[in-house]
């Protein structure tokens, strides 16, 4: 039996089942379980698993319950109740976007198509670079694949009623790998010597995703990523928009982006990222929402 742990107002210009559609794009995500109705997501909470159902019910609030563990404390609920908060952009006023999408020819017809959808995020820095390291240049299945390897090998898991959870691993649960035996999953030597950097700066605590919040700008977020060897501009974009959620970051490389773009303007080829740039100049301040939107047409 279900524990229910707390409830969230939800806002304005929201529908779960347009997000829960989109996270169970692909039968190869690890990371949770998402139905018609709700996801299940396994937490570790000081060192003990926690699996976390979440629904929206009554459609004005979301309902975040407990399937299995011990019952968290109150610092822990509110870490949950945050982490979700980011998770589904819930503290997001969409009003502004929706507005500039309006008088946009491009956007206007999505916006109508999958409006209340918000961008779902990746809370954590290491899950959120990890998963755009893995996604370098290869196919999104051949990614999710890597990212399973990944985290049944380093992360935690859980057998509950007849289903495996996951969590992602820990910085510190890969000190101790050696690039050899990241690159026995598959993964490239130099995706794996990227997320072993990573892992080592984020466990020595000289990265973490407070201090690039904290920093004057997304822009400046973004210089301290791609100085660590491996992380480029399409990587630190990735990660502004789906862990530090600046809805101004723009993955102009992105190769989904432009395929996106070149079919539903009916270009005879991929637009470059300067023609993204100037296709995007009544998109300012919202850039992330339009190529989320705009991804979203692909599956």
């Amino acid at each position: 039996m279900s524990v229910l742990l707390f409830r969230l107002p939800l806002p304005a210009l929201f529908d779960f089942n347009l997000c829960l559609e989109y996270m169970q794009r692909s039968t190869l995500e690890c990371l949770h379980q998402a139905d018609a109705a709700g996801v299940t997501r396994l937490f570790v909470l000081e060192g003990s698993p926690v699996l976390i159902r979440v629904t929206a019910p009554d459609g004005d609030s979301m309902e975040v319950r407990l399937l299995y563990g011990e019952l968290p404390g109150a610092q822990q609920q509110e870490w949950l109740a945050r982490y979700i908060m980011e998770w589904f952009d819930l503290d997001r006023d969409l009003a502004p976007f929706y507005t500039l999408a309006a008088a946009d020819p491009l956007l206007g017809p999505l916006a109508e198509r999958f409006h209340g959808l918000r961008i779902v995020g990746i809370p954590d820095l290491f899950e959120a670079l990890s998963w755009a390291i893995l996604g370098q240049q290869v196919n999104l299945a051949f990614a999710y694949r890597l990212k399973q390897r990944l985290t049944a090998e380093y992360g935690r898991s859980l057998e509950w009623e007849g289903h495996t959870y996951y969590c992602f691993a820990r910085p510190e649960d890969l000190l101790d790998v050696s690039v050899e035996e990241l690159c026995t999953l598959q993964l490239t030597r130099s995706k794996a010597r990227t997320i072993l950097e990573v892992a080592a700066l984020l466990a020595r605590g000289e990265l973490s995703r407070e201090a690039l919040l904290s920093l004057p700008s997304p822009e400046a977020a973004e210089k301290e990523l791609v100085a660590i060897r491996g992380i480029g501009p399409w990587t630190a974009q990735y990660v502004r928009m789906r862990c530090l959620r600046d809805p101004s970051s723009f993955p102009v490389g992105d190769v989904g982006l432009q395929n996106a773009v070149k079919v539903l303007t009916g270009m005879d080829k991929k637009p470059t990222p300067a023609e993204l740039v100037q296709l995007s100049a009544g998109w300012r301040g919202w850039e992330a929402y339009a190529t989320f939107y705009l991804w979203r047409t692909l599956y």
